[in-house]
């Protein structure tokens, strides 16, 4: 099985590490993943200057880009053959509910799924000071969730696989739920600062998250320890809103 892996902390991300610990034994391997952190880049294309893939080995390549232009640049240029399956992360930090908009990991995924590729998104649903040695236990339980999907009698058509996984160590992970993505409120995140020569600017990020969402959301079920598996798609019409439109729009 041919499987692209991508993320979108970089190539020297510990999260890329442990995914491809996980996935080694799984298939055919071939990393295509950017040169430095892209967080919340989403799902964004370099169109104003070329790209320089940098070959680091068999089958591994850094991009001077964002993660979807490593998926491009992966399946329409740099690979031999296009990949059978593209998993991007694991992130070091959670991707539920409204992250998935920002998100480069998901996006990575999402270009996969844009190319007719089945494709799963895994980021670490703790903080990101603690992402490194816990992820390290949870290999088996990764690559057996892993195995799973990729063989699952019929991977559902057009869709993405949005996996987070607890802030707890391997073992006592306590299962899989399939969920739907909660609700997340920042709170404070915009930092005004001085620049050295004492002119203002803003910082965003930091502050503080509030999480909420029913008991099948993914919020809940890390929460509970659970690994957390969302189905996403394309298409962001709503349909309830669109099929009871004669209660509200009115033709000009």
């Amino acid at each position: 099985m041919r499987i692209l892996l991508s993320n979108d902390d970089g190539i020297l991300a510990k999260g890329l590490g442990v995914l491809e610990q996980a996935v080694a034994p799984l298939g055919d391997i071939s990393v295509v993943a950017p040169d430095r952190e892209q967080s919340a880049t989403s799902h964004s294309l370099t169109l104003h200057h070329p790209l320089r893939p940098v070959r680091l080995g068999e089958k591994r390549w850094q991009v001077d880009g964002t993660p979807t232009d490593c998926v491009m640049l992966a399946c329409e240029a740099l690979l031999d053959e296009r990949p059978e399956y593209v998993i991007s992360g694991i992130n070091h930090g959670p991707n539920m509910g409204e992250d998935v908009l920002y998100s480069g990991t998901v996006a990575a995924a999402m270009e996969g799924l844009a190319l007719g590729i089945p494709a799963i998104a895994l980021s670490f649903a703790g903080s990101i000071l603690r992402a490194d040695a816990i992820l390290e236990t949870q290999v088996t339980q990764i690559r057996a969730l892993l195995d799973h999907l990729m063989h699952l009698p019929a991977f559902p058509p057009d869709t993405l696989l949005n996996v987070n996984l607890p802030a707890v160590v391997g073992d006592e992970i306590k299962g899989i739920k399939l969920t739907r993505l909660g609700r997340r409120v920042f709170s404070d995140s915009i930092t005004k600062m001085k620049d050295p020569w004492g002119r203002e600017i803003l910082w965003i990020g930091g502050g503080s998250v509030e999480w909420s969402g029913p008991d099948d959301s993914d919020f809940r079920a890390v929460h509970d320890g659970f690994i957390s598996v969302t189905p996403l798609h394309l298409d962001l019409t709503h349909r309830d809103v669109l099929n009871a439109a004669t209660d509200w729009w009115q033709a000009p």
